[in-house]
């Protein structure tokens, strides 16, 4: 059961309906309902998620998962407790606040019936801070606390691996580093040996620490120091950014609102803030846009965004950051030379995501740019995983093992790789595999 036809509220109905659950989605607004309803096999249900005679009209009692995702916290929290009192078997609210995270506010709320919040703009936040920390690429996606990383490259003009196949890329005997997906347009390529990288090529690539300084020289990227850095919206992204941000770098941000400008400014102690168009060219250039090691745009509007994004890049800045809310406009903002996308609405979905499935995985995500999703797989006893080495176990071709981490340590995967119960695995699938994926860890 969903509650909220908002934007995070339809992306999870899309992604679920394709996993043929049963779905109630509920909203106050008939026209959302009807949309979403005409797109997907899904009953709604028109209401206040907070009342007692329209959960238990939706069935709230024979409920597993209760996900409210509503703009409004209050509502969110308000109809994930009646949810958890009236039947539903796990609930999941969506908060805008950091203080219900703390550790003895957690315990209240967790007292209450709610068995997992989530905060989108928080875990952006979090996000954009460490593609900093990784400069040459454009996304990052950390398993085990970064025992492995799955990175996302954009292979440009200087990459040495352009025109070479797979095999040839790869370094011969042990390998600190493997290439598990390739997206070029809009397809979704599982490589194999002869496939060879192209220019614009985005390469998912699986690595722990020990190879990174070789996936940098087979990609042609480089790791810079970030010192100066502009964001641009005083949202809850930009506020939280700039708060992490503050402690190490020169930041500056310009928001457009006088009155949030004013309280932002003595909220961020180490950020310089300025009330004004960030749009306007001549604003950005006198605040030395020129000088910026990093541009980060998170105002809430996709199309200003991306252009000042864009704008940012001509002007030299050597990592610019996005948020894109609008889906259709990812691919576009990527082949303008934005190095980065931030998307809630997948970010979100991944996280709640895992808690619809029926097999033990510690993490998923969902991918920018690619319907694709990456998954942390937990090895049981007796799977049918553990039958045999990859190559032998007729692994579905749509998905790619990339990497394993065995206690304390993790390797990359190879065809000879056996796995354990209790190994930890990273498995990159396309959509048409994650049930058959799911089958070999069960």
């Amino acid at each position: 059961m969903i509650a909220g036809a908002g934007e995070v509220g339809a992306h999870l109905a899309k992604m679920l309906s394709n996993e043929s659950h049963d779905i109630v989605l509920i909203d106050v607004d008939e026209e959302k309902l009807r949309q979403i309803a005409s797109m997907h096999d899904l009953m709604t249900m028109h209401g206040s998620a907070t009342s007692f005679s329209v959960l238990k009209d939706a069935n709230i009692q024979k409920t597993d998962l209760f996900i409210a995702v509503t703009e409004s916290e209050e509502i969110n929290i308000t109809s994930a407790i009646y949810g958890k009192k009236l039947g539903a078997k796990r609930c999941i609210a969506r908060i805008d606040n950091q203080e219900y995270l703390k550790f003895n506010n957690k315990e209240i709320i967790n007292s209450l019936g709610i068995d997992y919040m989530i905060y989108p703009e928080m875990i952006a936040a979090n996000e954009v801070v460490g593609l900093l920390h990784q400069t040459g690429m454009t996304d990052l996606v950390d398993f085990s606390r970064g025992k492995l990383t799955m990175y996302v490259i954009k292979l440009e003009e200087n990459a040495p691996i352009i025109g070479k196949t797979l095999l040839e890329a790869t370094p011969k005997g042990d390998i600190d580093f493997r290439a598990v997906a390739i997206t070029r347009d809009t397809a979704t390529i599982i490589p194999n040996g002869s496939d060879r990288f192209e220019l614009n090529d985005h390469v998912y690539v699986i690595t722990s620490q020990a190879g990174l300084g070789e996936l940098l020289k087979f990609s042609g990227k480089e790791q810079y120091d970030i010192h100066n850095i502009m964001i641009l919206g005083g949202s809850r992204i930009g506020r939280r950014a700039a708060k992490l941000l503050g402690k190490h770098h020169n930041v500056k941000l310009i928001e457009i609102n006088r009155e949030k400008a004013y309280q932002l400014s003595n909220f961020l102690e180490n950020t310089l803030v300025i009330n004004g168009d960030g749009s306007n060219m001549d604003l950005l250039t006198q605040e030395g846009i020129q000088k910026m090691d990093a541009f980060i745009a998170v105002t809430g509007n996709s199309e200003t965004n991306i252009l000042s994004c864009s704008l940012a890049k001509q002007m030299g800045v050597k990592k610019t950051i996005a948020e894109v809310e609008n889906m259709d406009y990812i691919k576009l903002a990527e082949n303008m030379g934005i190095d980065s996308i931030i998307n809630k609405k997948l970010i979100t979905a991944g996280r709640i995501f895992r808690f619809t499935n029926s097999y033990d995985v510690s993490s998923i995500r969902c991918l920018t740019g690619t319907d694709a999703e990456v998954m942390e797989f937990i090895v049981k006893p007796g799977s049918k995983v553990t039958d045999g080495t990859l190559m032998d176990i007729n692994f579905p071709k749509e998905a790619i093992v990339g990497g394993i981490i065995r206690g304390k340590n993790s390797f990359i995967a190879q065809g000879e790789t056996e796995l354990k119960p209790q190994d930890k695995v990273v498995v990159f699938a396309l959509p048409s595999a994650i049930k058959k994926v799911s089958k070999f860890f069960n």
